[in-house]
């Protein structure tokens, strides 16, 4: 600004030192004159002169204020900088030619007219492919970008349509070189075609009735195929967030008969584990029945054992008993009895006593003092 009011002030010298000499010369022609006049005839006074311009503008504060107005004005016009706020890039054209490099987030001057900044999206966006009826949400402003389902035929040629999402950004280290290559509208020229090529070609081997059991094998499968695809491009122009499988929609005849199949199978593993009840409740009888009879035997092998245990008791103390009967054991008997008799005979002289044949050891012994004993002998 300095500088501009030097140069004006400048030139505004240069200009009243030519004013002054054109004066100067004026004078001295009309002095000249050969008649001695006023100098009117020389024809010095009809000269043109050269019209005064101030560069002082007045030399007042006001003129110099009007200037800097004029030069702000200027700037706010031209704008020579820009601002790149976080989430975005910026793409610098120098007449038509892009740099190699994005600007990052902040503040940048540029040259007005040379020079044009392009800001580009990095933040995360999102591609829905889904049916008509939610097709109408989501916009490019808002990150969402809805399109129609991908329709793709079977193995047998039958319609199927895929809903999928798949979120990504653009990679902001490449911004530059995948605008210059691609285009502002390089997610249309990328990952939708790249998307819709690989599911047509991953679920085009599958019969459509087998679709919802090999779900997860075909997300993995898709996902696998659309993040290679698109990091096999030049400087991997996107950076893919996630891609989801979220509806395989099946033709209405296909969805039937999976239903029917369903069903069917339902019912079969309804019989079969009916059939299965019913062999696990015969077993559960079986056991039961056999855990009755081997009680039952184990009771009955107790009570022999115990039967048979007595008798060899038994049998065994006869044994002893008879090997331990000598004949001189026998005699002390009978002699020890016959004197308990005998001891009895004092004092009951009316007893009577019955021998055992071929015997001497009395085994009845009948007190006579018992009037009914008496009775019961005598009728005998």
């Amino acid at each position: 600004m300095k500088e501009n009011i030097t140069m004006a002030s400048d030139m505004n010298d240069y200009f009243n030192k030519k004013k002054s000499q054109g004066e100067g010369f004026e004078k001295k022609s009309s002095g000249t004159d050969g008649n001695g006049g006023s100098g009117n005839g020389g024809g010095g006074a009809n000269m043109p002169q050269m019209p005064k311009i101030d560069f002082n503008f007045g030399g007042s504060k006001a003129g110099i204020t009007y200037f800097l107005i004029a030069i702000v004005l200027v700037l706010v016009l031209a704008k020579p900088f820009t601002i790149i706020e976080e989430g975005e890039r910026g793409i610098l054209s120098t007449n038509g030619k892009y740099s190699d490099q994005s600007l990052l987030p902040g503040l940048h001057f540029i040259l007005p007219v040379i020079q044009k900044v392009y800001i580009v999206d990095t933040k995360v966006r999102i591609i829905n492919y889904a049916s008509s009826i939610e097709a109408g949400g989501g916009s490019a402003s808002s990150g969402i970008n809805a399109k129609p389902a991908i329709t793709v035929l079977d193995k047998r040629g039958l319609p199927v349509a895929i809903e999928l999402t798949v979120q990504y950004r653009l990679n902001a280290q490449y911004a530059a070189q995948t605008i210059s290559n691609w285009g502002f509208s390089w997610e249309d020229k990328i990952i939708n075609p790249v998307a819709r090529d690989i599911v047509r070609n991953i679920v085009g081997k599958y019969d459509a009735e087998n679709l919802p059991q090999m779900r997860n094998t075909i997300a993995t499968e898709i996902e696998t195929g659309i993040r290679d695809s698109v990091a096999n491009l030049e400087n991997a122009p996107a950076d893919l967030q996630s891609i989801q499988l979220r509806e395989i929609v099946l033709p209405p005849k296909v969805k039937e008969q999976i239903e029917n199949v369903q069903i069917a199978k339902q019912q079969v593993q309804r019989a079969e584990q009916e059939v299965q009840r019913a062999e696990q409740e015969a077993l559960r009888r079986a056991a039961e029945s056999r855990g009755i009879a081997e009680k039952a035997r184990i009771e009955a092998q107790g009570l022999a054992d115990a039967v048979t245990i007595e008798a060899e008791a038994k049998a065994k103390a006869n044994h002893l008993v008879s090997k331990s009967l000598t004949p001189d054991l026998l005699k002390l008997e009978q002699i020890q009895i016959q004197g308990k008799f005998n001891e009895a005979l004092k004092e009951n002289k009316d007893a009577k006593i019955f021998l055992t044949p071929g015997g001497s050891t009395p085994n009845i012994w009948v007190d006579m003092k018992d009037a009914k004993q008496r009775t019961s002998t005598a009728a005998e």
